[in-house]
């Protein structure tokens, strides 16, 4: 796995707000502050970090810490006209600048990798009175280049990525990209190979995320796929192979993302694991973990979603052209009867319910009420709709300007620096 040096006339800063670094020092448990060699201050205030307990409260955090009475009261007020409260969540951290007489300056509370929500207190005299925004969390976005390969070492998509220290998000994101023409569960060969170009996200020198994967390809069982995004003014960004044609398929090739193998194909007979004698074996099965989400395939509408005798907890979804999909075996749904779903919406968890000996997914078709063998008819799913011939100008600069990136961006062996 190679990684290429970040692509600095690309570099952006997402988000105006700047703030002080924040939650990295614990309380000083010394009573004065020493400033140059002869000058002594007193100390004056109290600096608390930590994250958010199991099963607390707003004003419960805040009794923990010995706020109450009014300076409580006026902190959770203010707090609750800007956020929900019900969506407080553990494990997330806080900080709290509160004076020695225990009024507090400051409350922050980071909401997720993007938001960060701050109480100040308006003035520090009279009655206590708060103002609180939710800011956006600043961040750098730089461009990088990532290649790897699959080869004995890393057998898997996640694996290739791992060795170039990234994280399994980019790996996710990858495979949706190209999940209409790969399944990464069958098709990864040793020798595939990829590279991509994708919006790199750090925070206070660490990595934070990733935004938009610009470009990428990969090569599978030696057929090289490109793929490119677009977004048509007005419209919802794509990706698109190198003639403007959509990488999107009606059907993903695969309900899970990458880990899983497949354990048994479509069969007229196959000798069945538990029942001991041979039958129909009408969709496809993926060994995986218990608890692996479950996708639905398409856009449809939910016609079960409960037990079936030998399926175990299954859903099925009906699809437009008289396609319909089964999930089975699952240890939970995600989804009710009735419901409609877009595709890569969750539907289930992989689990062994019904007649399994193990967990795995049942993935099963039909086509017009008879099963179908799921590889096979895919291969005669239609790809969605191109470019518009108003845009393939746009379309073209935009092309090149990423493929630029991608394949002209000098490289050094990621890990061996």
């Amino acid at each position: 796995m190679r990684k290429s040096l970040l692509v600095p006339a690309i570099a952006l800063l997402a988000g105006a707000v700047t703030s002080p670094i924040w939650l990295v020092s614990a309380a000083d448990t010394t009573s004065s502050n020493r400033l140059g060699a002869d000058v002594m201050l007193a100390k004056d205030a109290d600096y608390l970090t930590g994250y958010i307990p199991a099963r607390t409260t707003m004003a419960g955090l805040f009794q923990d810490h010995l706020i109450e009475g009014p300076e409580a009261t006026a902190l959770v007020g203010s707090i609750g006209g800007a956020f929900e409260m019900r969506r407080l969540r553990a494990g997330q951290p806080y900080a709290i600048d509160r004076l020695l007489d225990g009024r507090v300056r400051r409350f922050e509370y980071e909401i997720d990798g993007d938001r960060r929500l701050i109480a100040a207190r308006a003035s520090l005299d009279g009655t206590p009175r708060f103002i609180t925004t939710i800011d956006r969390i600043p961040k750098q976005t730089d461009v990088v280049v990532i290649e790897g390969d699959i080869n004995r070492e890393t057998n898997s998509l996640s694996a290739a990525i791992d060795k170039a220290g990234e994280r399994i998000d980019l790996a996710l994101g990858l495979a949706d990209v190209f999940s209409g023409e790969i399944d990464f569960n069958s098709d990864l060969q040793p020798g595939d190979r990829f590279r991509l170009v994708v919006e790199r996200q750090s925070r206070e020198g660490k990595l934070a995320g990733y935004g938009a994967i610009l470009a990428a390809e990969f090569v599978n069982h030696g057929r090289q796929l490109r793929a490119v995004r677009f977004a048509p003014e007005g419209g919802s960004p794509g990706y698109y192979d190198d003639q403007g044609r959509s990488l999107k398929r009606f059907f993903l090739k695969s309900p899970l993302k990458f880990e899983p193998r497949v354990t048994s194909r479509f069969s007229s007979s196959r000798k069945h694991p538990i029942l001991g004698y041979a039958r129909a074996h009408n969709g496809v099965d993926y060994h995986a973990d218990t608890g692996a989400p479950v996708v639905s395939v398409a856009p449809g509408v939910v016609t079960l979603a409960g037990w079936t005798s030998g399926g175990g907890r299954t859903v099925r979804v009906r699809h437009p052209n008289g396609y319909e999909t089964e999930y089975l075996h699952l240890s939970a749904t995600a989804v009710r009867s009735g419901a409609r779903v877009g595709q890569g919406d969750l539907v289930g968890r992989v689990g062994r319910t019904g007649l399994a000996t193990g967990p795995h997914l049942h993935y099963g078709l039909k086509k017009n009420g008879r099963y179908v063998n799921p590889i096979l008819e895919h291969r005669n799913m239609p790809p969605g709709d191109p470019v518009p011939t108003t845009l393939l100008n746009v379309f073209t600069t935009e092309r090149d300007r990423y493929f630029g990136l991608l394949f002209a961006s000098p490289l050094r062996a990621a890990n061996n620096d």
